[in-house]
């Protein structure tokens, strides 16, 4: 019996040594989703670390797969010694699997599956802030690991006070998104207010942007996400873009946007902001940007389409316009402190109070967008990783006096 408690040890010991020093892993985009990825980790101890992946699943043995990559960049910051390893030419709608090799070890393995080339439907969750209250924050990350969406609209505000302590708490939780066969979902990044400078998204997440604001373009020309920085000027070189970027991408389906600050905030002791209002709404509205992602609340909101407008029927500078209208949903409550929605508009469709994310699916004759609630997240079934449309048992989805969907259509 000592004999077999003996090599019990030794096995225990040999299988957890061979094992990277790499912790906090998470995929991010900063270019065409359907051929790249970026693998990001914290390196703990351990030399040379290389990302070993290809097609086929080879387990824990790196050196049975087809590719491999060295870090692109690599940065200490926020206590953790950040790598990321950029794959590009991979396939599209393809899953990889991957592994991170080391002088000390096989991380173990993880996968990911890019994003369609073609205008196929698609499927998000979008949200923020984060910051202080742990236990929604992982009921809204295991919704994600449940859901499988082709990636994370990530709002802002992750941390309460962006120090290292609650970064790595935050990476910690984030591990949660992770499938339990593995598989991980890219998040694209914004800033929030909570978010000291640039710096703290683009040294976490390898954003393509060191001013943080970009875009990405999902499937053929279906839909281009808008990731603004309501932390920086407005006026200037960051709305010349969007409005340059805009024009160039005219043929594109579908156009959303996310930013922190709501231009018209839903919490009565929130300003308002008029200088994104003057920059950017009526640019929405123009450029048919039919889907916008607001957070910094902590509040509910969903809007019907709106124009902007100062005539006398307008309120806070809109009104109503069913058919082109922009419509604007947030506002936070992935897991900061909740206040209410105590500032309602003529034009606002719904609003409450509670934790919750948004549900979107995109295809080439409509947006839909749910709200979720996260309360329940461990009960709720896993999708299939080939149907992330499916609505599974349990998945408690608001539904108020004007109904559980929004749906936009050209």
């Amino acid at each position: 019996m000592k004999n077999t408690y003996w090599l019990s040890g030794i096995l225990f010991l040999f299988v957890f040594s061979s094992f990277a020093k790499t912790d906090k892993y998470r995929l991010t985009i900063r270019s065409n989703p359907s051929t790249s990825i970026v693998v990001c980790w914290n390196q703990i101890s351990g030399d040379a670390p290389i990302v070993y992946y290809g097609t086929k699943d080879r387990g824990t043995q790196a050196d049975n797969y087809k590719y491999q990559q060295e870090p692109s960049r690599i940065i200490a910051y926020q206590g953790m010694n950040n790598h990321f390893a950029r794959l590009e030419n991979l396939k599209p709608d393809t899953a990889y699997y991957f592994v991170i090799k080391d002088s000390e070890g096989s991380s173990e393995r993880f996968w990911f599956k890019t994003a369609p080339a073609k205008n196929e439907p698609l499927s998000f969750i979008a949200g923020g802030d984060s910051r202080n209250n742990r236990l929604p924050r992982q009921n809204a990350n295991i919704l994600v690991s449940k859901l499988k969406p082709h990636a994370v609209l990530f709002g802002g505000d992750m941390t309460a006070r962006d120090v290292e302590g609650q970064w790595r708490d935050w990476m910690d939780d984030w591990q949660l998104t992770t499938s339990k066969d593995g598989r991980m979902i890219p998040i694209i990044a914004a800033r929030g207010n909570h978010e000291k400078s640039n710096k703290s998204v683009y040294n976490l997440f390898d954003t393509p942007s060191e001013d943080v604001y970009f875009a990405i373009t999902f499937g053929k020309n279906l839909f281009r996400s808008y990731t603004l920085n309501s932390m920086i000027a407005i006026e200037g070189n960051q709305t010349d873009w969007l409005k340059k970027d805009l024009k160039e991408n005219n043929d594109v389906i579908w156009k959303s946007a996310q930013y922190h600050k709501p231009m018209r905030p839903h919490v009565a002791s929130k300003a308002e902001h008029n200088l994104q209002y003057a920059a950017w709404a009526q640019l929405f509205y123009d450029e048919e940007v039919r889907l916008v992602v607001e957070c910094d609340a902590h509040t509910v909101k969903r809007t019907w389409p709106l124009k902007p407008s100062t005539g006398p029927d307008s309120e806070e500078g809109f009104i109503r316009e069913n058919n082109k209208g922009t419509v604007y949903v947030g506002e936070g409550c992935w897991g900061a402190p909740l206040r209410p929605a105590n500032d309602a508009k003529s034009w606002t469709r719904d609003s409450g109070k509670f934790n919750q994310v948004k549900w979107i699916f995109v295809d080439t004759e409509k947006i839909e967008c749910r709200t979720l609630l996260v309360e329940n997240a461990e009960d709720v079934e896993e999708v299939p990783n080939n149907n992330p449309f499916k609505t599974p048992e349990n998945l408690k989805i608001w539904t108020p006096k004007n109904g559980a969907v929004v749906s936009i259509h050209k």
